[in-house]
């Protein structure tokens, strides 16, 4: 595919990295000659130094032939113009970053696509909702949904005590007949080496663990984890950022108990109107005193989302100490998301990393979702629906020529989650989740064409 990127910050750079691994023909656009040097020396891509809202610069990126245009450029107004500019030079496709998530939540009222615009991504809206995720399995430090929750995939660091430390897959599967999850991705503690589980691959204690599970499979995997189930009711928010008023909102509607601690006495005021539910304080929220006064030790989740990383860090290391049961950090810094669970943080979230994913899951045929970016593992989960010519229709699993660092986390058909071992046969239209180490992404690909 011939893809232009327009905006060489945090989101276009690793968006580009991202695609440019797939081998597709990248154009990335910017006006900062700077960042584009970076990219141009770290990456196999082309840049263009211009103003991506230029018709001469567009033409030049040959937007007129390209296949996708995606703007993600810190400004709202420039995305949604030069998208608007490419479709009508002949571009596919167009993918723009907002703001505004107005705009997101009444699609059906402004016809976007009609306008020139196939989607629009919200990086804030994108954290916010994967900070709610994360609330709702409150044990687990990972989770993505699939199709309204027919599979869900959980992250974990295993504890001393749960069962299966200590045996291999085999041995778990037959000392757990009933499982009602699949195993798809290990990162030992302390290395950077992701591992596909296979039959003979054995857990160990302080592994991160990746699981497929169907929705009544969360109850075994808390048992089987070394985790207890936490109920998460009350909930400390520092920073009345874009993600922490989306963030409130989302949580005051799920009838959380929120408070919301502000620095800015301005904002504050305004957060309290437009947080008619929820508790606003002004105050600074790495000061210990006031965030006691506040009763901190009650909360059951404290997340901090300023914008400053290492506040949100130490904050969160701060409410730790008191025994909050989750804490979720907001970081700019992918490098820090090596850290979060050496160091004590249940989450680190990178909203930027969550757009980038999330925009290049509109590239394949099939869905895709990043884990590396997550929680910093080498692998990638692929959703791909089976066609009719696809070489793995009609196929036992066992059957199908999978490399041996990709694995089958489970299928959906009809709407309905299954957790698919060797004797499952994949059928037409079947969706398939599939976990993969980045060398076998193609081969995958290969199959499901």
């Amino acid at each position: 595919m011939r893809i232009i990127i327009a905006g060489a910050g945090e989101i276009g750079f690793h968006l580009a990295k991202l695609l440019s691994l797939e081998s597709q023909n990248i154009t990335l656009i910017d006006t900062d000659a700077d960042s584009l040097s970076i990219a141009e020396k770290n990456l196999d891509i082309k840049v263009l130094k211009g103003d991506a809202t230029s018709i001469s610069i567009l033409k030049e990126a040959q937007v007129a032939t390209s296949d996708l245009m995606i703007g993600v450029t810190a400004s709202q107004a420039t995305n949604i113009t030069l998208c608007l500019l490419a479709k009508q030079l002949g571009c596919k496709r167009t993918i723009a970053r907002i703001s505004n998530t107005e705009y997101i939540h009444n699609k059906e009222e402004v016809k976007f696509e009609q306008l020139g615009i196939d989607e629009l991504i919200s990086p804030e809206m994108l954290a916010s909702e994967e900070i709610e995720l994360l609330l709702d399995e409150s044990a687990f430090n990972d989770t993505y949904e699939f199709e309204g929750g027919a599979l869900i995939m959980v992250g974990t660091t295993l504890q001393q005590t749960a069962p299966f430390v200590g045996k291999t897959v085999q041995e778990a599967a037959s000392i757990f007949p009933d499982l009602n999850f699949q195993p798809i991705a290990i990162q030992r503690s302390g290395t950077q080496t992701t591992i596909i589980p296979r039959g003979d691959v054995e857990f160990k204690e302080g592994d991160q663990a990746y699981f497929v599970t169907l929705p009544e499979g969360v109850d075994h995997l808390y048992q089987l984890t070394g985790q207890v189930r936490k109920k998460i009711k009350n909930v400390m928010i520092l920073g009345g950022s874009q993600v922490g008023i989306k963030t409130a909102q989302n949580l005051c509607q799920s009838k959380f108990r929120v408070k919301l601690v502000e620095k800015d006495r301005n904002r504050a005021l305004n957060l309290a109107d437009r947080l008619p539910n929820a508790l606003v304080i002004n105050g600074d929220g790495r000061n210990l005193e006031l965030l006691e006064e506040e009763d901190l030790s009650s909360m059951d989740a404290f997340i901090a989302v300023t914008e400053n990383a290492e506040t949100n860090i130490m904050s969160c290391l701060m409410a730790k100490s008191k025994n909050i049961k989750k804490t979720i950090a907001l970081v700019e810094n992918v490098d820090y998301f090596q850290l979060s669970h050496s160091i004590g943080i249940d989450t680190l979230i990178n909203k930027k990393l969550l757009a980038a994913n999330t925009i290049s899951r509109h590239i394949r045929e099939g869905e895709v979702v990043a884990l590396t970016n997550l929680n910093n593992l080498n692998a990638e989960l692929l959703e791909f629906i089976a066609k009719p010519k696809s070489d793995v229709i009609g196929k036992a699993i066992r059957d199908l020529e999978f490399p041996r660092s990709a694995t089958i986390g489970g299928v959906i058909r009809n709407g309905e989650g299954i957790i698919a071992l060797g004797d499952f046969v994949i059928q037409q239209e079947d969706s398939v989740v599939v976990c993969c180490l980045p060398e076998a992404i193609s081969k995958i690909e290969k199959l499901f064409k």
